[in-house]
């Protein structure tokens, strides 16, 4: 029986593309406490800025119109 060179090529690209996925954990490193924590305080803050906005046009839309 003969493999189909549709069955070839996906087994070349999955191939392909777990060579790159390893290539790419090979060069991650752990953050160090400063990084992460630097990291860390930007994401907080990103998330405080998104909330408020968001509460914002809350009590804009939900507020009475007079």
């Amino acid at each position: 029986m003969a493999i189909s060179t549709e069955s070839v090529k996906m087994s070349s690209i999955n191939e392909e593309f777990f060579k790159k996925y390893m290539r790419v954990l090979k060069l991650a490193r752990t953050p160090t406490r400063d990084e992460f924590t630097k990291i860390a305080i930007v994401a907080a803050i990103g998330v405080f800025i998104i909330g408020l906005l968001g509460f914002i046009i809350y009590v804009i839309m939900t507020a009475p119109m007079h």
